[in-house]
């Protein structure tokens, strides 16, 4: 038995609650997974409160890292002892140790600690498919991002930047400006105290932009 974090109806945060849960033996495809650091998203916050409803009980989570424990019949990729991350996945991350199906796991570099490998995964993969996917940002170019200073904004700035671009950035305070600046924002504006449409047309001289990521996780084109 290990403890898990679930819930059996929808509300607030009281109605999460701390069990003992049975884990089982890896099937088929599968690993046993011990967790050592889990990550925390918005979208937990929509499938406790009932926003996004789903069948209850439930647990909750779709990003960790952790250890595998045990693999099960068919898995050649991992062995016990791995260190491993991911997200999506079925709900059950806010827990010890949990079964989960071994090609949803990524093997961490040793670079990479439990804690960065369960943070990162879901904000890296949004950075990737925006930037290298939805628009191939190109050196020269410059892009803008909103949120410029949140998990995914961070990813996306220093990744932009190492490619070549010019990244300006919209944030909500001097200090998160700061902190985009640090991470590869080169022009970022605080949009509670500057008109951040009229700073990205004096910085671009008027040009249009090839993408935007807006703090909703929708991507517009210019």
């Amino acid at each position: 038995m290990v403890q898990a974090i679930r819930f059996a109806k929808a509300g607030g945060p009281e109605v999460l609650e701390w069990q003992q849960v049975e884990v089982g033996k890896p099937g088929q495809g599968q690993v046993r997974l011990r967790h050592t650091a889990v990550g925390l998203n918005y979208i937990d916050t929509y499938q406790r409160s009932g926003l996004y409803p789903m069948p209850l009980p439930s647990g909750l989570g779709s990003e960790a890292a952790g250890v595998v424990e045990e693999v099960g019949p068919g898995v050649t990729d991992l062995k016990p002892g791995d260190r491993v991350a991911y997200a999506g996945g079925p709900l059950g991350a806010y827990s010890e140790a949990r079964v989960m199906p071994a090609d949803r796991l990524v093997p961490l570099p040793a670079g990479i600690t439990d804690q960065q490998g369960a943070a990162m995964m879901l904000k890296g993969m949004t950075a990737w498919y925006l930037i290298r996917r939805t628009h191939v940002v190109k050196p020269g170019e410059t892009i803008l991002i909103h949120a410029a200073a949140g998990g995914v904004g961070l990813i996306v700035c220093q990744w932009a930047k190492h490619l070549g671009a010019t990244v300006i950035g919209t944030v909500g305070d001097d200090e998160k400006a700061a902190l985009a600046k640090k991470n590869g924002c080169d022009h970022p504006i605080n949009y509670r105290r500057e008109d951040f449409v009229a700073r990205v047309n004096e910085i671009t001289q008027g040009k249009k932009l090839p993408v935007v990521y807006d703090s909703v996780g929708k991507d517009t084109f210019y």
